[in-house]
């Protein structure tokens, strides 16, 4: 995760609390505390967008929720600032509750679309209801109170400040916990991280709703700002200029949302006035220009990929001197700024700015290939299970899976010992993956029984199935790319963790404790499989084979009894294939069952006690490795002669 320097944040709150000083003017101070305002929605809607990757269009209703809760609470009932504030945060919570609801069902362009709704049906009912809100009308408020005192234009920007830096600090504590940790999972792969024991539900849910609070206190601050609030400020326009400062600024980024909101509060500024915008788009255009000359320079990027920047700017800085007033061209240069940074500043300005600069930094020693050579099975820190319950661990009855007419398993029955090492081979297409993915709950079985540790976990969800102690890798890699390597781990340990929300966000000893001993542990399952080395490195970074052991790693955090490797040994060479087999068998010697799908005949060999042969969504043939292979349906279905 980024992170900046306390000192970097010391300085900015040092500023901004000066600025009263250094602006002795009530403009540019109003300014000031817009932009951090829209901060402050920045946030919540960082958590959302940057975090879990969903495409959320409805905050500026989400805003208008808490400007109005702000207007309402003080013209119908006589309530001040200190009470709106929270009952600002709780309303739009629930509404940002709500808003999860869609989110749970639909993804992407059909999310945002339905999140677009809700934020139109929101305004629309702020300029309806006008029993409550006054209709067009709009609320005019005063500013807030101290006691008897009420708070001058200064006196109100220093509670913004003061505000604003809780947010802060509450979005640094959240995002580097658990719950951060859970929702840029569920970005990456909501598959693994509901196989990881966490639920993509629940996680889905709380974004929401958190990001929700931070608009609606947000949205409460705005109308106290402004002191008059109504229906038109919480339009479309207003919605696309959120969206573009998470994306300029950069996400995932405390600084990217402070930059992303500076330059949308001073846009429309420049926009309405044509000599400002003239000038500020020749100045880009040259930043532009002298920026894509020293890259291309250095070797950072190609005169081709830089070409089309070059271009664009320098056409907005000419057809800037062709325009007399730029009303009519706002949407259209809020569109062709998205286009370009959403193709050319993916990660925003502040993500291009560490790359670049981390470009800069690199050294070129280049790490080996994907070897298991540095394994320590001596070290395994893997809970031993061999004592737990019943010899039968997982009882399999009748499955059936059918996909339309097609039954991808037909009536597969069979028992696994507790200990033991199950392998599942066939050819492709024969059921091998979609068993383990009934197994995980990923798919619900048309039909049959399954039973673990003598009870039933037929149809639950996956986060339950993982908590319960079956744990998987996949076929196709499925980790968390865009965070590090020990992150990775640290989300299988995710069930260790008991702090909530009030732990987390004052960082109660509770929390303190469970992260340094669950650090500690992740540290040692990346040694078990040698991979300690790089645990601040990015998962997405590592070699094909490394990104195996990382799957492994974290699947074990899981506690599990019962491990599904599925094809563990593609891609690996016979010498890493022989420190996969030594690492299988000090997970089998700490008691972890496992079943194991590949198509080494060699590591069936040396790895099983039992194989299961399917053909065709069947089991053909079941026994001891040297057995199964000698069967003649087995060689005529698999092995070949």
């Amino acid at each position: 995760m980024r992170t900046q320097p306390w000192w970097g944040s010391l300085g900015l709150l040092l500023l901004l609390c000066g600025l009263p000083w250094l602006l002795p003017n009530d403009y540019y101070l109003h300014l000031a505390e817009t932009i951090l305002i829209y901060t402050v929605l920045l946030y919540g809607l960082d958590i959302v967008v940057g975090y879990t990757g969903q495409v959320s269009l409805g905050h500026a209703g989400l805003f208008g929720v808490g400007a109005y809760v702000a207007g309402v609470l003080s013209i119908k009932l006589g309530l001040g600032f200190w009470l709106a504030i929270p009952a600002a945060l709780l309303i739009t919570a629930l509404f940002g509750g709500l808003l999860a609801l869609p989110a749970l069902r639909v993804v992407g362009p059909y999310l945002a679309m339905v999140t677009l709704a809700f934020g139109t049906i929101l305004q629309i009912l702020i300029n309806e209801m006008d029993f409550l809100t006054d209709g067009p009308l709009g609320i005019k408020l005063a500013k807030p109170w101290l006691g008897h005192h009420p708070l001058t234009v200064s006196e109100y920007y220093a509670t913004v400040v003061a505000i604003f830096a809780l947010a802060t600090v509450l979005m640094n504590r959240l995002v580097r916990s658990h719950w951060g940790r859970a929702f840029e999972a569920l970005r990456d792969s909501p598959i693994a991280t509901d196989c990881m024991g966490v639920s993509v539900y629940r996680y889905k849910v709380l974004a929401f709703v958190l990001s929700a609070g931070f608009a609606g206190v947000s949205g409460c601050l705005y109308a106290y700002s402004e002191q008059y609030i109504s229906p038109n400020t919480y339009n479309f326009e207003l919605t696309i200029l959120f969206l573009l400062a998470i994306i300029m600024g950069g996400r995932k980024s405390r600084l990217g949302a402070l930059l992303g909101s500076t330059i949308i509060v001073l846009l429309p500024k420049l926009l309405d006035d044509i000599q400002s915008f003239r000038l500020t788009a020749v100045i880009l255009a040259l930043m532009v220009l002298l920026g894509s000359a020293l890259s291309v320079h250095r070797g950072l990027t190609t005169v081709r990929r830089v070409l089309v920047p070059v271009v664009g700017t320098a056409a907005i800085a000419l057809v800037s001197f062709k325009l007399d007033a730029m009303t009519d061209w706002r949407l259209s240069i809020f569109g062709v700024m998205i286009l370009l940074v959403v193709y050319y500043l993916q990660d925003g300005i502040v993500g291009f700015s560490l790359h670049w600069v981390a470009k800069l930094r690199r050294d070129h020693d280049h790490v080996g290939h994907a070897a298991f050579h540095s394994v320590d099975v001596g070290q395994a820190p893997i809970t031993a299970h061999a004592s737990r319950g019943p010899e039968s661990l997982l009882e399999v009855a009748d499955v059936v899976m059918a996909f339309g007419g097609l039954k991808a398993l037909n009536a597969v029955s069979y028992t696994m010992s507790r200990g033991s090492v199950l392998g599942l081979i066939g050819p492709n297409g024969s059921g091998k993956s979609t068993m383990m993915n009934v197994l995980t709950g990923l798919y619900k079985p048309t039909a049959g029984h399954i039973a673990f540790k003598g009870l039933s976990i037929t149809g639950k969800e996956p986060s339950a199935i993982a908590r319960s102690g079956i744990a998987r890798t996949f076929q196709n890699v499925q980790l968390f790319g865009e965070m590090t390597v020990l992150d990775n781990v640290l989300v299988g340990l995710h069930h260790r963790f008991n702090s909530g929300l009030v732990g987390i966000c004052l960082r109660l000893p509770a929390f303190k404790r469970d992260e340094d001993a669950l650090r500690t542990r992740g540290q040692q399952l990346l040694q078990m499989v040698g991979l300690h080395a790089h645990a601040d490195e990015l998962a997405r970074n590592l070699p094909y084979g490394k990104q195996r052991l990382l799957e492994i790693a974290r699947a074990l955090a899981l506690d599990p009894e019962l491990l599904l490797l599925d094809e563990p040994a593609a891609g690996l060479t016979a010498a890493d294939i022989t420190e996969l087999l030594a690492l299988i068998e000090a997970i089998r010697a700490a008691g972890v069952s496992v079943v194991l799908i590949e198509h080494h005949m060699d590591v069936i060999q040396a790895a099983c006690d039992h194989v299961i042969v399917f053909d065709f969504g069947e089991i053909i043939a079941a026994g001891v490795p040297a057995a199964v292979q000698a069967n003649p349906k087995v060689i005529e279905a698999y092995l070949g002669a």
